[in-house]
């Protein structure tokens, strides 16, 4: 294993856009699914489709879950859709036909690629007219692993149009196992996303109906909840789309439709967990057994022994587990714990474990308001020392800094002099307006923390931290220079931006590379909510602590709420790349932006404000 060579994963690519090339894309001219549903109803689950030329089919219909009736878009008749089966070193051309009244696209996540066929409408291409077929003809490919593909139109993802991708190794697998199966996660609602991002702009807090309990439920003393109503927050504010519309589903069947994986005692089963979801964080674990995590968005990692991991939406990790007895649950728990997509790993077709109930719903902490309280896991109270707690009036956290506000004197605690809208705490590039409604007061990197609510659980759970490449990166240059770029949001008025401007205040200005160029690039939290930030056609190298040459590769990172997170890029994939927030509705929102790599040779002019 330790043997096992991996080539670099490149970044961003170039070519500069042009007035035409700004015309607002797809995913952001908010366009409908026209027409009611027809045709037979669509069905769960996917079938797999592989080879040199690959035939793929948009269509609408009717979905039911568990009961209830929506509207889909399928791509081959399913949702999810086919399993794509590729290979290492071989190209494939994969014809994607739309029969939609609006137009589609599909952008395959993780793979590398020409940026012509990435499948941005706007960016990369102009998308795949209603009536048309685009072929996608990809050369040979660079990796192998778990992927995934999606729809980057319109709303189309939260309808169902997404699907698996598996690109087997050229040569010897380093994960070796007896069986091999995929479990994509996502969510079912009967609500017209177009219905969902409605009632998000007129209140935030529409889908949250845990805002109704949490002053009875929860150990807050008068105060507490005073001080949060001061802020215009809520501790229980977690996630924006709940279990109170969605039913969390595996392979697309909700937990009471049977999702079965099959092993025989004794054998080693490779489990290929795709967050295909709009807008969850999913906490994944097998009550009763732990597991390796040996893949992180379809990168090979030393093997980390756990027993539960957070998976942001748009990720992928890939776990080994050696099942024990007839049957055992795989809980995917929605992280605001609103409900769970559930499925079975048995020995005989029928066979059920007990399934846990819903943990309690966690409450946001000091460190996610970027307080600098520590960080989960870390004991890291470097950032404590100079504050003056006998003066704000409250004892210090747990070194671990994972104590919800409950846990702290809130009631003295003198607030005026935290400013959670103190604007001239930001860098000057940042676009100071009604976008932002917080600022991270002094945000800490929270590589080692393991997602909101996991920081107390009594055992382990994997963190960034954990994760070290299995086989060395080949770019050991030092960064040449570094940016830093701030996520920023109006929660009330849902308003999402990168730097305080929208996507469609800075579409003509995108971040611009040199050709392989070496860049680190921190991103600071300023919200109060975890982002899946995915950086479209590279792989970027996060800065965890691992050796220089172990950092491991990945293409969708979360910064958690309140703190920082790093990675080092090299830019050596030529084109125009998206770069977003992976939430549907924040990136829909205005959390998006434009990377542009320049040609290999050219001399672009990369300054950028906010550099440094």
């Amino acid at each position: 294993m330790a043997g096992m060579k991996v080539s670099r994963r490149g970044m961003l690519a170039g070519g500069a856009l042009g007035a035409g090339a700004l015309a607002w894309p797809a995913w952001a001219r908010g366009s409908d699914l026209h027409g009611g549903p027809h045709g037979s109803t669509i069905r769960p689950g996917f079938d797999e489709v592989s080879g040199r030329d690959i035939a793929l089919t948009i269509a609408e219909g009717p979905r039911i879950v568990q009961g209830r009736r929506g509207h889909g878009v399928a791509v081959n008749g399913s949702v999810p859709g086919p399993l794509v089966r590729l290979r290492e070193g071989e190209p494939v051309r994969i014809a994607v036909t739309n029969t939609l009244k609006t137009d589609s696209s599909i952008h395959w996540h993780g793979l590398l690629l020409p940026f012509q066929y990435d499948g941005v409408p706007g960016v990369s291409f102009p998308g795949i007219m209603p009536g048309e077929t685009f072929v996608y003809d990809i050369p040979a490919l660079r990796q192998s692993g778990t992927y995934w593909w999606h729809s980057h139109s319109g709303l189309q993802e939260q309808a169902g149009h997404y699907g698996p991708i598996v690109v087997e190794p050229a040569g010897a697998d380093p994960v070796q196992a007896d069986r091999d199966h995929v479990l994509l996660l996502s969510e079912f609602t009967p609500l017209h996303p177009h219905t969902i991002m409605d009632k998000l702009k007129k209140g935030e807090e529409y889908f949250n109906y845990q805002k109704t309990s949490w002053t009875g439920d929860y150990p807050l003393s008068g105060e507490d909840r005073r001080m949060w109503a001061r802020m215009r927050m809520m501790p229980t504010d977690i996630a924006d789309v709940t279990g109170s519309t969605y039913t969390y589903l595996a392979n697309g069947r909700g937990p009471e439709e049977g999702m079965e994986y099959l092993f025989r005692p004794g054998e080693r089963v490779r489990l290929r967990i795709i967050n295909g979801s709009a807008m969850t964080f999913f906490n994944i674990r097998i009550p009763g057994l732990k597991f390796h995590v040996v893949a992180a968005d379809g990168q090979n990692v030393r093997p980390v022994e756990v027993e539960e991991f957070q998976i942001g939406t748009a990720e992928t990790y890939d776990i080994l587990v050696e099942p024990t007895g007839e049957a055992h649950a795989i809980v995917a728990e929605s992280m605001d714990r609103s409900g769970m997509a559930l499925a079975m790993l048995v020995s005989r077709l029928g066979a059920r474990a007990e399934v846990p109930a819903l943990r309690d719903p966690p409450l946001l902490t000091m460190a996610d308001m970027g307080m600098n309280h520590g960080s989960h896991g870390e004991g890291d109270m470097a950032g404590m020392a100079g504050m003056d707690h006998a003066a704000m009036g409250h004892a210090m956290p747990a070194q671990d800094g994972s104590e919800p506000m409950a846990e702290m004197d809130m009631g003295s605690m003198d607030m005026s002099g935290m400013d959670m809208r103190d604007t001239s705490l930001l860098p000057p590039d940042v676009a100071v307006g009604p976008g932002i409604d917080m600022v991270s007061m002094n945000p800490v990197d929270r590589m080692g923390d393991p997602g909101i609510g996991l920081g107390d659980v009594p055992h382990k759970v994997l963190t960034y931290k954990d994760l070290v490449a299995l086989a060395p990166n080949d770019d050991l240059r030092q960064p040449s220079r570094q940016m830093e770029i701030h996520l920023t949001g109006n929660m009330e008025r849902y308003m999402w931006s990168f730097d305080g401007r929208k996507f469609s205040a800075v579409s003509e200005e995108p971040i611009r590379f040199a050709y392989n160029e070496r860049v680190r690039v921190k991103l600071v939290n300023d919200t109060m909510m975890a982002h899946p930030i995915h950086l479209h056609g590279h792989f970027f190298e996060l800065v965890n602590g691992a050796p220089a040459d172990r950092q491991p590769q990945k293409h969708t990172m979360i910064v958690q709420p309140g703190g920082s997170a790093s990675f080092d890029l090299t830019a050596d994939e030529e084109g125009d790349w998206a770069f977003h927030c992976h939430l549907l509705y924040h990136m829909h929102m205005g959390m998006f932006q434009i990377v542009t790599v320049a040609p290999q040779g050219s001399q672009p002019d990369v300054e950028r404000v906010g550099e440094q």
